[in-house]
């Protein structure tokens, strides 16, 4: 096995095609054809004056292309011009081929070495750049390099100043967060062994969110074993009975918060998306690793330190029961005296910041990605302010050679086709062409062109044609993230409702939680979809953004909520609902804020990531675990419970109260804060 914290996904560009797709049909087809293993990368060269290029200048970045075909040169140039000037006269493109089967880091390296030697010797003046799909592949790539490193530094330093203030304690803070950083390279470790034992392909980006998932979730279990363990230290004098007792009593909400999570994560293999489908298989075996430490190694840690661990303020027999005092007690009474109230004033506001989705739109560009200047995008901008938009990455159709001729008419006369021209014939029957678009990459436009070639050609009979290339790949991966949506999203809330209620042996109680937090997940897209494009000025939110977001809102809010319930149904014998719902919201209230505003900022920490991807799952994700934790958990929660008495447990006559009458019931909810 490899070393601990071994994992080499971080250099791995995400797989967002599914083997479905019929963009990826064509690549699929495309190695029967020639120049198969070969993609091409291309030249930008203009001045940075923006004048006219001069016949020196068209030399100089003729020189240029000739250094880059040096490169490698196993791969042989395509037919034709060298170079392209623009009709402006202003700029002028080349093609370099480049190998097809390069990824990562090697992707990278070959680009660098691509940009360097077209660069190299080059006059004062002149802008030489490299674009294309090997160049866009290479910056994704790029933007992953020391990922692991950065995003494990930053988490830990948040981490460690959270549970510092967490904890008051100079010492204490890092006995969870050790436990939780050594779980979290081995979960690493584990993500390795299970790539190689189910075939899946992980990427920086799952990577990276893994490692945050870990990191947070783990960090909230251990905050909240360590409350517990706080709370019977000021009834057993013994560290080690007090241990055992929070343990015990601690254990089963948080095997029931991971279980479902991850649950919730493997959901994602219903997915189309390989990347998909590759982060909820990591992500659950991490969480499982996260578990299996908090409860096997963060105990016995705990013991071995005793009570010192506290210091300078070290819990002792006697000390204040914080169910019956504190500024979380009178928050709950506050919420029990007038829960209808409380109720509408949250909900309406949580529907206020569900409002921000309306006009929001899902979608980026292939030069929207980057929240950072990235060289293949300025690249095609310059590309596109001088050549047809469509020029740097062509289109590609394949079809039945014996159909060229209907093809090509087809393809001549649909609008938004600047250019069509044979690219290659193979010895199996087919033909392809390479088709120039005037319609920006990636965009709505695009994407019309591309369905009508797909609708007309349909219409050639045993043409058998098949459109592929960016533009149709993006709309492809469009087209899945939808159908995902559809798919998971359903299967994550009927996953969680179920785990709640063999929980909770209850209906109502999970119908309950499951609906606030459904609520709760879009508000936070809407609140965050809205910080997204009018504070950082992003275009779009991601296609994937909207899946991700909700299964993490949902699946983590849930955490909350049985953090919560749980504890009211162990108060609810002897005491009712309504006061059981207050002593729960006291005893809490602390701890639960507390996970909650370190995994909001873990998730934040994403946002170190130069991709507007992970930096809008950050914000979206980690302003809806605080509303999750300060408006959900704190106010509608407990106000809907108080609403509902005893009723919210039905059927399960174990957890109803045992007092005599509902006049019995509201009278042990303090009239006073």
């Amino acid at each position: 096995m490899a070393l601990v914290g071994g994992n080499d996904s971080a250099g791995q560009s995400p797989i967002s095609l599914p083997a479905s797709a019929e963009s990826a049909e064509v690549d699929g087809l495309l190695t029967d054809l020639p120049e198969s293993g070969v993609t091409p990368a291309i030249l930008v060269g203009s001045r940075a004056d923006g004048g006219v290029l001069t016949d020196a200048d068209l030399a100089a970045f003729d020189a240029a292309r000739n250094r880059m075909l040096g490169v490698d040169r196993t791969l042989e140039p395509s037919p034709g011009p060298a170079l392209i000037p623009s009709p402006d006269g202003r700029a002028v493109i080349g093609q370099v081929p480049a190998d097809s089967e390069l990824s990562g880091f090697a992707l990278n390296d070959r680009v660098a070495e691509l940009r360097a030697a077209a660069t190299d010797s080059l006059p004062p003046g002149l802008l030489a750049q490299v674009t294309g799909g090997p160049a866009f592949g290479a910056d994704i790539a790029d933007s992953f390099s020391g990922a692991n490193v950065t995003l494990l530094a930053v988490t830990a330093l948040v981490v460690a100043v959270l549970l510092i203030v967490t904890y008051r304690s100079p010492i204490l803070w890092l006995v969870p967060l050790a436990v939780v950083g050594f779980a979290d390279r081995v979960a690493s470790t584990v993500g390795t062994a299970v790539a190689e034992l189910t075939g899946l392909t992980f990427d920086g980006s799952t990577s990276g969110i893994t490692s945050v998932l870990v990191f947070g979730a783990g960090t909230n279990y251990a905050l909240l074993l360590i409350s517990r363990y706080r709370e019977e230290l000021r009834a057993e004098p013994d560290h080690r009975v007090a241990l055992r007792h929070a343990v015990r009593r601690a254990g089963p909400a948080i095997v029931a918060s991971n279980v479902t999570v991850v649950l919730a994560l493997l959901t994602l293999l219903l997915a189309t998306i390989p990347s998909t489908r590759s982060l909820g298989v990591l992500a659950a075996a991490g969480l499982l690793v996260a578990l299996i430490f908090v409860l096997l190694v963060l105990p016995p840690a705990l013991a071995l330190s005793g009570k010192r661990l506290f210091w300078p303020f070290v819990p002792r027999v006697g000390d204040p029961d914080n169910t019956t005092h504190g500024a979380w007690f009178r928050v709950a009474s506050a919420v029990a005296r007038h829960p209808r109230r409380t109720a509408i004033v949250s909900i309406m506001a949580l529907g206020v910041c569900a409002a921000g989705l309306i006009g929001t739109h899902v979608g980026l560009s292939q030069t929207e990605q980057f929240r950072v200047a990235a060289e293949s995008v300025d690249g095609l901008d310059t590309l596109a302010a001088h050549f047809p938009s469509g020029l740097s990455d062509p289109t590609t159709v394949v079809a039945r050679t014996e159909a060229t001729d209907a093809v090509q008419r087809v393809l001549a006369d649909t609008e938004g086709v600047v250019s069509a021209s044979e690219a290659g014939r193979s010895n199996t029957g087919l033909t392809r062409w390479a088709v120039v678009l005037d319609t920006p990459p990636a965009t709505e436009e695009a994407f019309a062109t591309i369905d009508t070639i797909r609708a007309a050609l349909a219409d050639i009979d045993g043409a058998d044609a098949l459109v592929g290339g960016s533009d149709a790949q993006a709309l492809d991966k469009r087209d899945a993230a939808l159908r995902d949506q559809v798919i998971v999203i359903p299967a994550i809330l009927l996953v969680v409702l179920a785990v709640l209620v063999v929980l909770l042996r209850a209906v109502v109680a999970p119908l309950v939680l499951v609906g606030t937090t459904v609520l709760s997940a879009v508000a936070a897209l809407g609140l965050g979809s809205w910080v997204s494009t009018r504070i950082f000025g992003f275009p779009a939110l991601d296609d994937t953004v909207p899946l991700f977001a909700f299964l993490f809102l949902v699946a983590l809010g849930v955490d909350y909520s049985i953090f919560l319930v749980t504890r009211a149904r162990e108060e609810t014998p002897g005491r009712g609902t309504r006061a059981a719902i207050v002593r729960a919201v006291a005893a809490t209230g602390g701890v639960i804020t507390s996970a909650g505003i370190v995994l909001a900022a873990v998730f934040a920490v994403l946002g170190v990531l130069p991709l507007i991807t992970l930096t809008q799952l950050g914000i979206v994700v980690g302003l809806g675990i605080l509303l999750d934790t300060f408006v959900v958990r704190t106010l509608v929660i407990p106000a809907l419970f108080t609403l509902a008495g005893d009723a919210v447990w039905w059927p399960n006559r174990q957890a109803t109260s045992t007092l005599d009458s509902p006049g019995e019931a509201r009278s042990a909810v303090p009239s006073e804060i």
